[in-house]
């Protein structure tokens, strides 16, 4: 055991842990919950404790030994290497601060232990003397949360995309297939199956042109504003030097925000990015709604696509087989619905100088982009990918219906085609066969009419 002591008090730490005292503080205040910081945040986190201390070994403000072992330390950290050591939960108090002491003690520690030295030797090197030099958790957090979540949306965008291919194939498979449009649950007009899918696609492209956009909020950053955006503490050198190398070390286009104290204070970009996950959300809910409504059956509902089965469906019943995956992304779709409402009453939550709630934000934020990231992953290969239509179903729910009185119209009238619906309704007979039998049109002509082309597009 090593003891690690502070203006708070004193405090024994084991050996093999590289956190301080700081982080087994906020580890028994902030114990409300199960759920850490997200790895991502804390990598996000250890990079800018490496381009930090690379710029002030060039600047002659850090020895450049203890640099190089900042760098190494956080590189581990970067890497996953030491996962196990981030402790503090993702709702904390002030405003990230334990999650940036997490950080800077464990890559102080791992520094000490690459130069030979005994963990807790925060005289040869320290979590924030040199770690945290020159920074505070105001203006690294904020920019962390950025970095964190411009490469989760690079992510989610490649999976929505592949949503939208995968429902273009299903548009294309299914162009040829008539079947009966519905409005409010009631029958409506024809449509085709494929137009249907083409429907979700075209929404699925608006949210992956949204989020691709999306990234352009994140990218500018307050690296270098330290407490409230001023730069106090930090020179002028190296807050140009250190988004310098930031920029090159990230893989996403990164600038300085042009007013520090604005990047600090406001958190209206993650709301704005968060109400686009929101916009997807709800675009992915409405398509697993109308799945499942579609599949309803097999044989007391519509039944006009059949999803993969993919597990036996009840405990009780025999055969029975549960459109679970769309279950699972309407789920998720109210999970970041409401992870939305958390972000924003946290946003708008900020007072003056800082917002305190920032972990809020970055913990639902991540959140939102990881589950929907992994959720879209499985919608497509377990889900969309294997829909199959049943033609048979879609035929005979728009031959049964009366709604090949509203085509007819335009060749029949109005006031007969009214007739043609009552005598329809009341006697089970088809439109088609009653048109037929009462010598309206042949069934050549009907067939002319009655095709995907002349129903589905217009004329």
């Amino acid at each position: 055991m090593r003891k690690e002591r502070d203006a708070f008090g004193e405090m024994e730490i084991d050996d093999n842990i590289y956190y301080g005292l700081q982080t087994a503080r906020a580890g028994r205040y902030f114990a409300v919950s199960e759920a850490r910081v997200h790895p991502e945040l804390i990598r996000a986190i250890a990079l800018i404790k490496k381009v930090a201390a690379l710029a002030n070994v060039k600047l002659g403000a850090l020895d450049p030994v203890i640099g190089e072992a900042i760098v190494r330390a956080a590189e581990d950290v970067i890497n996953g290497r030491l996962d196990d050591q981030f402790i503090v939960c993702a709702l904390q108090g002030g405003a990230g601060t334990s999650t940036n002491s997490n950080v800077n003690e464990v890559i102080a520690n791992r520094a000490l232990e690459i130069l030979g030295l005994p963990k807790g030797s925060y005289d040869r090197i320290h979590p924030n003397a040199h770690v945290n030099l020159p920074q505070s958790t105001n203006d690294v957090y904020p920019t962390a949360i950025r970095l964190a979540a411009l490469q989760l949306l690079e992510e989610l965008s490649d999976r929505i995309a592949d949503l939208q291919e995968a429902l273009q194939v299903k548009e294309r498979e299914f162009a040829h297939i008539l079947k009966l449009g519905r409005t409010q649950l009631q029958d409506a007009v024809p449509i085709s199956l494929g137009q249907e899918f083409g429907a979700y696609a075209q929404a699925i492209a608006r949210d992956r042109w949204r989020l691709y956009k999306a990234g352009e909020r994140l990218r500018q950053v307050s690296l270098g504003g330290t407490a409230v955006g001023t730069g106090i503490n930090a020179p002028l050198k190296y807050i140009h030097l250190v988004n310098e190398k930031l920029r090159l070390e990230f893989p996403f286009g990164l600038a300085r925000n042009e007013n520090l104290v604005d990047g600090i204070q406001n958190m209206d970009v993650f709301v704005e990015v968060s109400g686009l996950l929101k916009a997807a959300a709800v675009n992915l809910a409405k398509i697993s709604h109308d799945l499942r409504l579609l599949s309803s059956g097999p044989r007391g509902g519509l039944g006009e696509i059949k999803l993969p089965n993919l597990q036996a469906g009840s405990t009780i019943m025999p055969g029975k087989v549960n459109p679970v995956i769309p279950e699972l992304m309407n789920q998720v779709s109210i999970k970041v619905i409401s992870n939305d409402l958390a972000i924003t009453l946290a946003a708008e939550s900020g007072q003056l100088e800082l917002n305190a709630f920032a972990p809020t934000i970055a913990h639902c934020l991540l959140e939102s982009m990881k589950i929907m990231i992994r959720a879209v992953d499985i919608f497509v290969k377990h889900c969309i990918s294997g829909i199959t239509a049943v033609e048979e179903n879609c035929a005979g729910h728009l031959e049964k219906s009366t709604v090949l009185a509203t085509v007819l119209t335009a060749y029949l009238g109005y006031d007969v085609c009214s007739r043609l619906a009552l005598q329809s309704l009341e006697t089970g007979i088809s439109i088609r066969q009653l048109v037929i039998e009462q010598g309206l049109m042949s069934k050549e002509e009907l067939d002319r009419i009655l095709t995907v082309d002349r129903l589905t597009r217009p004329t």
